[in-house]
């Protein structure tokens, strides 16, 4: 008032105070408007309510989900009369980019008939469910009716559940963590027994590389924990690879193969290193004219593949001997199978922090990763402070030339993590409780104390498992 005086003098500061608070009212009336138009428009039909057909539970969910989550959480993006404004279009721009990044509901959903949603959509449906995280405040604000209902939390809650229990339990796990988010090992895969002794011995064979001097073993060391523990791997003639080899214990587990998926299963994996001239610098008429030379090895494979020594069936035996390569029994495994003093009380708690913090939404199930793509610096980014941005840090991007796969790369399985180091594509970081410092702030988006770093890496620690029977070291 002092300040009217001031400007306008006193016999202007009625009109003036009227007009400012006749500009309040507006703003007011306008800001309800949006959610008063909202709530009686509701949102379009979408494709997210007709894909669940013949599944009555899922039916039940995508009903909830497209009308309280597609706006965000898929690419039809039925946008409100308001999406134009200045203001707001950027907000909701960020809001859809932000959010179809965590999880397109469009493409997780839609599955084959009697296929079920994946692992890594249910476990981010449900924590963000759990959390209470979704939809945000600011999406409510404005959309009154957006907010899920107690019923709508306990329908979601109870299909995942149900999904996990029906498709991914393991055998052998505790009746309490049937539906838990992590699952125990199998202590046996079914195999060709024939073919996987073909392929422990081909694993190790350096004929295999142009020079014999270099095998699968020599990146991916079974003594090591699947691993070199090198940064970047060395091939033939020493020459250095520019990505780090992730491990292969386990890889039976994982949905595709390389860190940019390239390889849909491990057969066409195996075909990789042998053909590239800096890993093993082969080729398959070489190869297979050394290996004729060895009588045995030529009786044995025409035992186990009728048309006898191949560049396919060499794949395939290799193939047959990684998916042999399970590592269970863990402390971990034996605490999700009943043995409650298998793990320490801080143990635990680092296990509850992983989950508290959504680490468990990629990295989940048997291997706790290794079944989806995800952004490296979903949070914060990952690679301006590292500098020296090159190729091979485009990821996903370098197979599909898809924008939006810029930087994505396969979820590493966090089985055996403290024997792999160093950690990440690029393999720039050796210590496991700075890597979890890094996850935490590019991925999760939170500054974990020491403390809590600490924690992590215990529950981590807890993942290493047993080879043959014999703990790994």
């Amino acid at each position: 008032q002092i300040l009217i005086l001031a400007v306008f003098g006193v016999g202007h500061e009625r009109a003036t105070m009227k007009k400012f608070l006749l500009l309040i009212v507006i703003v007011v009336i306008l800001f309800l408007a949006v959610p008063v138009v909202n709530l009686f428009v509701g949102v379009p039909s979408n494709s997210l309510e007709k894909i669940a057909s013949g599944n009555p539970a899922l039916a039940k969910v995508a009903g909830v989900l497209s009308k309280k989550c597609v706006n965000c959480h898929t690419k039809e993006y039925n946008l409100p009369f308001y999406a134009n404004l200045p203001i707001a279009k950027q907000i909701i721009q960020n809001d859809i980019e932000e959010g179809t990044r965590y999880i397109d509901l469009l493409a997780a959903l839609r599955v084959p008939k009697d296929t079920p949603v994946s692992e890594v959509a249910i476990a981010k449906i449900e924590q963000v469910v759990e959390a209470g995280s979704m939809p945000p405040f600011r999406y409510i604000a404005l959309h009154w009716n957006g907010g899920l209902s107690g019923s709508d939390k306990t329908d979601i809650i109870d299909w995942v559940h149900n999904v996990r229990s029906r498709y991914f339990a393991t055998h052998g796990v505790a009746a309490a963590f049937q539906n838990e988010v992590v699952q125990p090992l199998p202590e046996t895969v079914e195999l060709n027994a024939e073919k996987a002794a073909l392929g422990d011995r081909l694993y190790h064979d350096p004929r295999l590389s142009g020079d014999d001097t270099v095998s699968c073993a020599t990146c991916h060391a079974l003594d090591k924990g699947g691993t070199d523990q090198l940064r970047f791997s060395k091939g033939i003639a020493g020459k250095t690879g520019d990505i780090n080899s992730p491990t292969s214990f386990n890889s039976g587990f994982q949905f595709k193969q390389f860190w940019d998926g390239r390889a849909v299963d491990l057969e066409e994996q195996a075909d990789g290193p042998v053909n590239n001239p800096i890993e093993m610098g082969g080729n398959w008429p070489d190869v297979i004219a050394k290996l004729r030379k060895d009588e045995v090895f030529v009786k044995q494979f025409r035992a186990a593949y009728p048309e006898g020594l191949t560049g396919p069936n060499i794949c395939d035996a290799i193939a047959e001997f990684e998916r042999s390569l399970v590592t269970p029994n863990g402390r971990f495994d034996r605490y999700l199978k009943g043995q409650a003093d298998a793990i320490t009380a801080e143990e635990k708690d680092g296990y509850r922090l992983f989950k508290i913090h959504g680490c468990a939404t990629c990295h989940v199930g048997k291997i706790l990763g290794g079944q989806s793509f995800e952004a490296m610096g979903r949070k914060q980014d990952y690679f301006t402070p590292r500098g020296n941005v090159g190729k091979p840090d485009f990821g996903r991007f370098n197979v599909t030339k898809i924008e939006v796969d810029r930087h994505k790369f396969k979820v590493p399985t966090l089985r055996n993590i403290a024997l792999t180091a160093p950690y990440f594509h690029d393999g720039s970081i050796v210590d496991l409780k700075k890597a979890v410092k890094v996850m935490g702030t590019c991925e999760a988006g939170v500054e974990l104390s020491d403390g809590d770093c600490e924690t992590l890496v215990k529950f981590l620690h807890t993942l290493t498992g047993e080879y043959r029977g014999k703990p790994l070291q």
